[in-house]
């Protein structure tokens, strides 16, 4: 993952960054259609809500770099964090469900994008069966804590969104479809802001993937990606504009944060488990930067004898031996061995095919890793502005969330404390 000097390298031509949100301010860019008048003001009493954005992937070192002048004009209006550490494992689903619970992956269940139950069978994140069945998601997601207490939540693509969990589902839900644009998934957010009181969400969730998409294709800081940033950033401000002549600015707190970062893994960068022990005594579920290796009965001692300790570019454990900090290893679904990569190579078995490209981004790696960072961006009547906080752990949103919303928590593994700096009145002690 390039320096923050890099990535203000990349954004050197300022005037193709801003190109977007010129053109969608002015309505003039082909294929994205103009804003939609908001509907009359109904003169009922104003409500707060709260937006969370998530751009899958962005790495912490992009707010303030210049790369997203959007981006960092919410910044300059609000706070953002050095960083936010994601958890463990550093991949998409189970750290949005992080954020929305204030659970590390261990305690909610989610721990990986695809993952076996004994009772359940098998989950797949790109699978709807799996992903919308409410018994995969343990604890209780803020849309849920919300609607439980009297209020209307929304989701855009949300990973969890889908199921049924802690009794709810969120009232307004759109199903993931990768073709709806960035403009449109606004849009979309506009539009439920444009109902009726008793029906108006005061909590919107958004989910772009667009980032995430053309890093792993081409690399973490390649044309592909930068070109990603670039819309994402007038989708940004196109959501900005509508809550402007919605006259909603006031009453909006606005929150951009991602899962994890991104780091580039040349395509030769990899090393086989077949190297250590021939794959006939166990099984691999997950393979990349995060492994699991289950052995198979009767293979358990042998397997970890060959497995637990430190490899070349990587290193096993057992899973009830995993670093403390991981807070990690203790659910039923997490294999019985687990393997962190060092940052930039790959594990797998020989029967993987590698990719074609030269370079791919990747992540799953070490979440104390600089590359895997997640971004943390808010601005709003309860944040004060300029104000940059020290990193804290992503568990830390959702209690944050709670807050806003002014609801009671579910217990969770998360604290306030470390965002009380960048709010306008903290609650009382």
């Amino acid at each position: 993952m390039p320096s923050s000097a890099a990535w203000r390298g990349l954004s050197a031509r300022p005037f193709r960054c801003l190109v977007p949100v010129f053109c969608l301010l002015l309505g003039a860019c082909a294929g994205t259609p103009p804003l939609a008048t908001p509907p009359p003001a109904t003169g009922a009493a104003p409500t707060r809500e709260v937006v969370l954005v998530s751009i899958d992937a962005l790495p912490a070192t992009v707010p303030g770099s210049g790369t997203m002048p959007t981006l960092d004009a919410i910044a300059a209006a609000g706070a953002r964090a050095e960083w936010m550490n994601a958890s463990v494992p550093t991949l998409t689903f189970p750290n949005h469900y992080t954020l929305v619970t204030g659970l590390y992956p261990d305690h909610h269940g989610v721990v990986h994008n695809n993952m076996a139950d004994p009772q359940l069978g098998t989950f797949a994140s790109k699978q709807a069966a799996s992903a919308d069945d409410g018994r995969w998601w343990g604890g209780e997601p803020i849309w849920a804590t919300l609607q439980k207490q009297g209020g209307i939540a929304a989701t855009m693509f949300w990973p969890g969104s889908g199921a049924e969990i802690a009794g709810q589902r969120p009232r307004h839900r759109r199903t993931f479809d990768k073709t709806v644009t960035p403009a449109a998934r606004v849009d979309q957010i506009l539009a439920w802001l444009d109902l009726p009181p008793g029906q108006r969400p005061q909590l919107l969730t958004l989910y772009f993937d667009q980032y995430d998409i053309a890093a792993h294709d081409a690399g973490a800081s390649s044309p592909e990606a930068m070109a990603a940033l670039r819309t994402l950033d007038a989708a940004l401000a196109r959501l900005r504009e509508g809550l402007r002549l919605r006259g909603l600015e006031a009453t909006t707190d606005l929150i951009v944060v991602s899962d994890h970062g991104m780091a580039d893994v040349p395509r030769d960068q990899v090393r086989y488990l077949d190297d250590v022990r021939p794959p006939g005594d166990y099984d691999v579920p997950w393979w990349g930067a995060f492994v699991g290796i289950v052995p198979k009965p009767g293979r358990e001692d042998a397997v970890a004898d060959a497995f637990v300790g430190a490899h070349d570019r990587y290193t096993c454990w057992r899973k009830t031996d995993v670093p403390a900090d991981w807070h990690f290893g203790t659910h039923g679904r997490i294999p019985a061995i687990v393997c962190q990569t060092d940052t930039g190579w790959r594990v797998q078995p020989r029967s993987v095919p590698l990719w074609p490209q030269p370079v791919r981004g990747e992540h799953g790696f070490a979440a104390d890793a600089p590359e895997m960072r997640a971004s943390f961006v808010a601005a709003g009547p309860s944040f004060r502005s300029g104000v940059v906080l020290a990193p804290f752990a992503n568990v830390d949103l959702y209690p944050l969330l709670a807050q806003l919303l002014g609801v009671r928590p579910a217990p969770n593994d998360g604290s306030l404390a470390p965002l009380l700096p960048a709010l306008r009145e903290p609650p009382a002690p």
